[in-house]
């Protein structure tokens, strides 16, 4: 697991509680930046899979 992997998983997990915490308190403003949050921390994680099957590959043909 590379970096990208591991600080996507964080800010998905710390933006759906973000997310959460926004609906509970009834907080628009907070529920929308855990949203945003976490899919930034989707994007992330993405480009670390990306990189990972990329290098895996590199290797594989080697």
């Amino acid at each position: 697991m590379n970096k990208d992997q591991v600080k996507g998983r964080v800010e998905e997990a710390k933006g759906k509680v973000k997310e959460v915490a926004g609906k509970i308190l009834d907080d628009k403003g907070m529920e929308i930046e855990g949203n945003i949050q976490k899919n930034v921390g989707k994007v992330q994680k993405g480009f670390g899979d990306l990189k990972k099957d990329i290098k895996d590959k590199l290797e594989e043909d080697d």
